[in-house]
């Protein structure tokens, strides 16, 4: 999945596969988080919040469960 270099202090680059609703949060300590069955709409909103930290913490991280990770 190819993802794209966000300005974050806590996320390096996110990616969406909206084939397959998995979302890509590579975080700075190196992790790369997949959320599966993530909404396509979200994937947007995420991409364009003025803070994706800020996001992630209200509307992803405890909404969605990871279900992979890769270093």
């Amino acid at each position: 999945m190819e993802r794209q270099y966000i300005d974050s202090s806590m996320i390096t680059s996110i990616g969406y596969d909206a084939t397959s609703c998995i979302l890509e949060v590579e975080f700075k300590r190196g992790i790369i988080w997949q959320y599966h069955e993530f909404p396509e709409y979200m994937w947007y909103e995420f991409q364009s919040a003025e803070s994706q930290g800020k996001y992630f913490n209200s509307n992803i991280r405890e909404q969605f469960t990871p279900l992979g990770h890769r270093v």
